[in-house]
């Protein structure tokens, strides 16, 4: 398996098992933490690429996505060298979800995506774990199975963080098309729709961004919110 990240960052790749499964270095991990890490991110940051996508993420929630990518994949908690950021501190008129193919630093998709109703209107300010909130949870995700729901096809969602979103399977948090992720909802009602937690997606892009992603592939919801920071054991 062949990476195309920067030199720094491309020294985590450096174990492979037999099967040629990639693992991270813990040390040369470690090597990479504060502002070596940051200055690593921002290379690989600096040199993402697409044809067709012209907005890509913040740099802050990009590190932060990285290094919590990083860690997890240590941990064996994914598989995929696969990145889906969701930057919840923007507008939801905005196509705020990127999916990133770390192997070859490309774009693969930016999207519209919805947080829950109850975490604000255009943009998200409360965020929950709990059920029946209504409300979007933070932090780092794994993927899950495809199924067939009342939205169609769906792919579950594990939250890995204790206490932040650790009952997103619970709730029934999971990746699912929205007729009201459009830009024509947005026309209508001057903000995008909202779900009951889930990070609902435009109709027309939902099976294929679910088929990219599942089996164990890495979703950040990113927002600066100071209570995530503090309960985070994932990011600095």
């Amino acid at each position: 398996m062949i990476y195309r990240l920067f030199p720094m960052v491309a020294l985590l790749f450096m174990s492979f098992s037999t099967n040629h499964t990639t693992t991270v270095n813990h040390k040369l991990l470690a090597t990479t933490a504060g502002s070596a890490f940051e200055m690593n991110a921002a290379s690989i940051y600096g040199n993402l690429h697409s044809s067709t996508i012209s907005e890509m993420p913040k740099l802050e929630s990009f590190t932060k996505a990285l290094e919590g990518f990083f860690a997890l994949k240590e941990k064996g908690l994914i598989q995929k060298d696969m990145l889906t950021l969701i930057d919840f501190s923007l507008s939801s008129n905005t196509k705020r979800l990127w999916v990133i193919d770390l192997t070859t630093n490309t774009v693969l998709f930016n999207s519209l995506v919805a947080h829950g109703r109850n975490t604000g209107e255009e943009f998200a300010s409360h965020f929950s774990n709990k059920a029946e909130s209504f409300e979007s949870s933070l932090g780092f995700y794994a993927t899950g199975e495809i199924y067939n729901g009342k939205h169609g096809q769906s792919l579950k969602l594990d939250g890995l963080e204790k206490g932040i979103n650790d009952n997103a399977r619970n709730r029934g948090v999971v990746m699912h098309g929205a007729d009201y992720v459009s830009e024509s909802f947005v026309r209508d009602h001057k903000r995008l729709g909202r779900s009951q937690g889930c990070p609902a997606l435009p109709v027309e892009l939902t099976n294929e961004i679910i088929n990219t992603i599942q089996g164990k592939s890495c979703i950040f919801i990113y927002h600066p919110s100071g209570s995530y920071k503090l309960a985070t054991k994932l990011i600095s």
